[in-house]
This record gives structure tokens, C-alpha cells and sequence, in this order.
């Protein structure tokens, strides 16, 4: 058997992602603050990009049906100056709509919309209390002496966020040598700190602990209802926990709405420690003179290119100096191409969101219609995937409130004559029923879903439980009044 090497030239089409293109893909996907850490990791590395001072109010850009491109500065890329245009230094472009037309868009410029002093204590680090803290501070100001103050440390820092008791008494009592009777003397100083029920190893008794030391005087029966009926209390089998209490429905409602009010996780109220977060919006939407106007919310800053090593290019003869200005110019160009695209896409996908979710923003969640990435991806010719990163993460502000970019894009059920309801919408309509039916015989979900099939949207029974539990919405057992 004889082997031939030969050596040929094939010619195969395929695609290659350009490192410029992996840049842009990266931008599209981050959000406001992400890209502003970005960006600040590109000022520092490159030195030929820089913020430009703001200068007032720039002017629309005239609707040409192309994209449009500002000369910001020209600088040379050869030999031979030549004038090099950059992607718009604005937030958005211009275009133009007929005086009838149902929307307008404007085009903003990057500037924030307003300005206002802040004081010194707004740029300090924050950071939100936790439960720790507070339980520690009760701790230290109590007669506990120091050997035992160290014990209550320990369990304060063994409870869960919720503020329960995680592991045995006992256990933690062997774990550190002592005897139970120490960790049980400091477990109930700690339990008798705020807020109540806090220290509990058992719902059952955080509720207790709640009535002990909390404000308010508990119902005479109570305390008998948590220590003994409480899974029938949840389970709704109020007729039977009346009788064997002797007491009437009445007395049995008077109880369990007093029970209801307490509180089964009392450490959620606090944090975990992280810096105190905060949502800003990629563009905001607003109704000036009956039209619904899209903007910039104007966080991110104006990037050009530093005139000095323009000019330094054009004039220094030596060819390192000119080969680094130039590798670095170029690097600058395309970072300011991408986060211009990232602009460019996102507004053109809020443009199209506002457009088909208008009857939303005018009426309410009822009228949030069905849209899905492809269609928007098909409005504005890109690819879906595109419009999957210009969405995630991102935030829209709306005479509705603010809400994620993804949230405009619910899933659909279809309903009579071929008309299609948004799953929020229908949510919304699920808590309207529940919100306004008899609480002496509440809805069932298959009664819910036979009510909303009236309102012509087809919905089975497992889809109508699915929404509920979503809505974390009790079973209607659970919803019955006892009146």
C-alpha cells in the first residue's frame, strides 16, 4: 500500500469574527454600569480617547435614510492627511415622521437632562445594615459579660437571613465546649432583642416569640392555635380547630387575622451587607404634546479622540512614536464605533417596543400586546440574537414606571377570533377576579379559568394555577373568609 502527499490549494468560504466585531458584540450585552467600567478600562488603556467637555445641546441630525456619520475630528491614517469620519457623537440620530404620525422620536444629545448639586455623603460607600449588625449592637449594650457576649456572637452569627437558628442548641453547645444550659440562657437573651421572633429554630416558634414580646396584645386564643393547630390553621380546616377549641368562627377569625399579621421571616427586613444598588435606564420615554418621545436616559459620557496626538502624529518623524499613535488611534476609532452601534441598536429596539406597546403605555397592563425578539429583529433588520443582547439587562423608564426591556416581550395565549393576550395582561386579569370575588366562597381555579374564557382568552386550568402561583396567590381554600 503506497500513501500520496501532495500539497493543493482549496478555496472554502467562511466566516471569520473580527476582533472589532467580538468588541461590538461584548458592548451590545452590558449594561449602563458594566459599560461605564468599560469604558473607564479604555480611557485608561489608550491613551488617544478621552471625554469630551460638554458644549450645550447638539443639533439633530438631518434624516437622510443612511446612517449618519459626524466628522468629530479628522486625523490622518496614512502618509497623506486625510479627513476620517467617526460614527455620531450624538445619543441618537434624527428621523423624521409626518405631522400625523401616531409617534415621534427625538434624538438627544448625551448631556445629562439636568443638573444638581450633590453633597459630600452621596459619593460616600454605603452599605446596607444586616441583621448581624443590628442583633450585635443589642448584644454589646446588654448586661452579657464578655465571655458571654462572645457566646451570643457565635449565635447571632449562625442565624439564616431570615433570622431562624441554623443546627441544634446542643450541637452548638458541644461544638464549643460549654454546657447547654449556657447557649440556652444566651439563645433566649438574643430571642428577646429585636425585631421578635428572631433567634427561633421553628416557625412555630418565632410566632410565639412574636406574641411574647411583641406590642400588641394577642387574641385570647391565639397562642393555643400556633402551639397547636397551626398546620391545620394553613391547611384551612377552620370548622375543626372552632370545635375543638369550643369557640365560635367569629372568635376563630378574630385569631387568624391577628396570626396573619405576624411575621414568620423577621431578618428579611434587613440586608445582606452588599453596597446599596441602583437601577439606571438606557433610555427613558416620555408623552410631550400627545406623543410618546424616546430619549437617552444621558449617562454615559461623549468619547473623541485627543486632539494632541493628532497633532503629534502629523508632526513627529519618528516611526515607533507614529506606529503606537496609530495602533492606538485605530483602537479608539472602532471603541467608539461600538459603543455608537450599542446606541443605534438599543434605541431602535425601544423605538419598535413603543410603537407596538403603545395601547400599554396609554391604558395599562391589560393592553400589553404579545412580541417576540424575532419580530421586533425583523422590524429593524438585524439578527434576533441581536436584539436578545440589545434587551438583556437593559431598562426602560415610562410614564408606566420603569421595567426591564425583556418585560415587553411576554409570552402569548391565544383567544378568540385569532386575537393573541400577553401572559402579564392575563396575570393582571387573574388578580382583578380574585381581588374582586366573594371571600366567603372564593373562586377556584377552574371557575377562574371558565371566567377568563368569557373575556375570550382560551386558557386551561394548569396554565390559570401556574399564573397563580406565580402571583403568589393562595389556593382558594386558603383565601376562604371565615364569615
Amino acid at each position: 500500500m503506497t500513501m500520496n502527499f501532495e500539497l493543493k490549494l482549496t478555496q472554502s468560504p467562511r466566516m471569520i469574527i473580527t476582533q472589532e466585531l467580538r468588541q461590538s458584540i461584548a458592548l451590545l450585552q452590558l449594561s449602563v454600569y458594566e459599560l461605564l467600567d468599560c469604558i473607564q478600562e479604555e480611557l485608561t488603556a489608550n491613551p488617544l480617547l478621552e471625554i469630551a467637555e460638554a458644549n450645550g445641546d447638539a443639533p439633530a441630525l438631518p434624516d437622510t435614510g443612511k446612517e449618519e456619520r459626524v466628522a468629530a475630528d479628522h486625523y490622518p491614517e496614512t502618509e497623506t492627511e486625510t479627513e476620517a469620519g467617526i460614527v455620531s457623537i450624538y445619543d441618537i440620530g434624527a428621523v423624521n415622521y409626518p405631522d400625523d404620525a401616531e409617534f415621534a422620536f427625538a434624538y438627544l444629545p448625551m448631556e445629562p437632562r439636568y443638573e444638581r448639586k450633590t453633597s459630600f455623603l452621596e459619593n460616600c460607600l454605603s452599605r446596607e445594615k444586616t441583621l448581624y449588625d443590628h442583633l450585635s449592637l443589642q448584644l454589646k449594650i446588654s448586661s452579657a459579660s464578655e465571655s458571654r457576649q462572645l457566646i451570643g456572637e457565635y449565635l447571632i452569627g449562625n442565624l439564616d437571613a431570615n433570622g431562624y437558628l441554623q443546627g441544634d442548641p446542643d450541637e452548638h453547645a458541644r461544638h464549643l465546649g460549654i454546657s447547654p444550659q449556657e447557649i440556652w440562657e444566651l439563645l433566649n437573651l438574643i430571642q428577646s432583642f429585636d425585631p421578635p421572633g428572631v433567634g427561633a429554630c421553628t416557625l412555630q416558634e418565632c410566632l410565639m416569640l412574636q406574641l411574647r414580646y411583641g406590642a400588641a396584645a394577642p387574641p385570647p386564643h391565639a397562642e393555643k392555635i400556633i402551639a397547636r393547630y397551626l398546620p391545620e390553621l394553613a391547611a384551612g380546616k377552620y370548622r375543626r380547630i372552632a370545635h375543638k377549641l369550643g369557640i365560635s368562627l367569629e372568635e376563630l377569625q378574630y385569631a387568624r387575622a391577628f396570626i396573619r399579621r405576624l411575621n414568620p421571616k423577621p431578618g428579611a427586613c434587613f440586608g445582606d451587607g452588599t453596597e446599596v444598588g441602583f437601577i439606571t435606564p438606557d433610555v427613558v420615554v416620555e408623552k410631550i404634546d400627545g406623543q410618546y418621545v424616546v430619549a437617552s436616559s444621558g449617562h454615559l459620557p461623549r468619547l473623541v479622540v485627543n486632539s494632541f496626538y493628532r497633532s503629534m502624529l502629523r508632526q513627529s518623524g519618528d516611526a515607533d512614536v507614529r506606529g503606537f499613535i496609530k495602533k492606538n488611534l485605530e483602537g479608539a476609532r472602532w471603541f467608539i464605533k461600538s459603543v455608537e452601534h450599542r446606541k443605534k441598536v438599543i434605541y431602535q429596539v425601544a423605538m419598535e417596543i413603543v410603537r407596538v406597546q403603545e395601547p400599554f403605555l396609554a391604558k395599562g397592563l391589560h393592553h400589553l400586546k404579545p412580541l417576540t425578539l424575532k419580530a421586533v429583529a425583523v422590524a429593524i433588520g438585524v439578527h434576533e440574537s441581536t436584539v436578545s443582547r440589545a434587551a438583556t439587562n437593559k431598562y426602560m423608564q415610562t410614564p408606566r414606571g420603569l421595567f426591564p426591556m425583556k418585560f415587553f416581550f411576554p409570552g402569548s395565549v391565544d383567544g378568540d377570533g385569532g386575537a393573541l393576550y400577553a401572559s402579564a395582561s392575563i396575570k393582571q386579569a387573574l388578580r382583578e377576579l380574585i381581588e374582586n370575588e366573594d371571600s366567603a366562597g372564593p373562586l377556584s381555579d377552574r371557575q377562574l379559568m371558565e371566567r377568563l374564557c368569557r373575556q375570550g382568552i382560551k386558557i386551561s386550568r394548569r396554565t390559570v394555577t401556574k399564573y397563580r402561583e406565580e402571583l403568589e396567590i393562595p389556593a382558594s381554600f386558603r383565601r376562604r373568609s371565615l364569615s
